[in-house]
């Protein structure tokens, strides 16, 4: 079965972003552009009701998708589209929908909280759950926002991409990752600037290290340490160009410096089975909250 590049709409600014920019990503991989809402029955009281009843919610609510499919076949003609509206809880629909999708897209408010679906939880439950990549998109994303500033006019399709960012791990890199942070930028024909952070150990910090080099050999030391883990894939992916950065300080504040003059930002999640459910890293979620591009969650082992 072939897979494709999903994204859950429910009518908001955050979605319809986040249907453009499913629609662009799916050009790049030349693969169907599917869009879901999620029908969400009425509950009986307002189902009563004379101006909110059943028929009427299912009456906008079928527009939604509707509206969505015919704009991105208008701005994008090539591409195919497939819209589904199947009914249930939406955390639960799109964590499964992400199952068979090569990757899920979804609208996020960033500061105000993972947007879209309800009051704003469903999303981060998504990225929480899913077993697939999850790409985040804000409102006011744009696909200009996406390339290098045009000296000669507004930034295009035209001029060359932004690099993609890509949050490692050292102690722990993952394929998975790294892959997808290297095809991205590769599909873009862009850089890809890996950032990884590093903490200095608490009896330094509070000054009660006696040897003033000790930070620069850290900085050696794990700028060699990542220089080995990209080795290979930049030996697979001979086309893109790697910039290394290795610093000091909480990788989450690193990441966020480094969106800036991004096209997107690509983080991990450690899949984790647990009774009480599963969660997103502290690092992963600070990037959610205030990284203004879009930013693809891949889970791994």
């Amino acid at each position: 079965m072939t897979r494709t590049v999903t994204v859950g709409i429910d009518g908001s600014p955050e979605s319809r972003a986040a249907a453009e920019w499913a629609a662009r990503e799916a050009e790049l991989r030349g693969l169907p552009l599917k869009i879901i809402n999620v029908w969400e029955p009425v509950p009986q009281p307002m189902a009563q009701a004379p101006l909110l009843g059943a028929e009427t919610h299912q009456h906008w609510t079928e527009r939604i998708p509707r509206e969505a499919a015919d704009g991105i076949r208008r701005s994008h003609p090539g591409l195919t589209v497939i819209v589904e509206q199947p009914p249930g809880q939406a955390g639960e629909v799109l964590s499964g929908v992400a199952k068979g999708a090569e990757l899920l897209v979804l609208g996020s408010r960033g500061l105000s909280g993972i947007g879209g679906f309800l009051v704003g939880s469903v999303g981060l439950t998504v990225v929480a759950h899913a077993e697939r990549p999850v790409v985040l998109v804000r409102a006011r994303e744009h696909s200009a926002d996406q390339y290098m500033p045009d000296l000669s006019g507004p930034s295009s399709a035209s001029v060359p991409y932004l690099p993609v960012v890509l949050g490692l791990d050292t102690d722990s890199p993952d394929a998975s990752v790294i892959e997808f942070a290297f095809e991205a930028a590769a599909r873009r024909a862009t850089s890809l600037r890996v950032v990884h952070g590093w903490t200095l150990p608490p009896y330094f910090a509070y000054g009660l290290s006696a040897d003033p080099d000790f930070n620069a050999r850290l900085t050696k030391q794990y700028s060699a340490l990542l220089a080995d883990v990209l080795r290979p894939w930049r030996q697979k992916f001979p086309s893109v160009e790697v910039v290394e950065v290795s610093r000091s300080g909480r990788p989450a504040n690193h990441l966020v410096d480094a969106s800036r003059k991004a096209s997107m930002v690509v983080v991990g999640r450690r899949i984790r089975r647990h009774p009480i459910g599963a969660r997103v890293g502290p690092v992963t979620h600070a990037i959610l909250h205030h990284v203004t591009v879009p930013v693809a969650v891949v889970p791994h082992e």
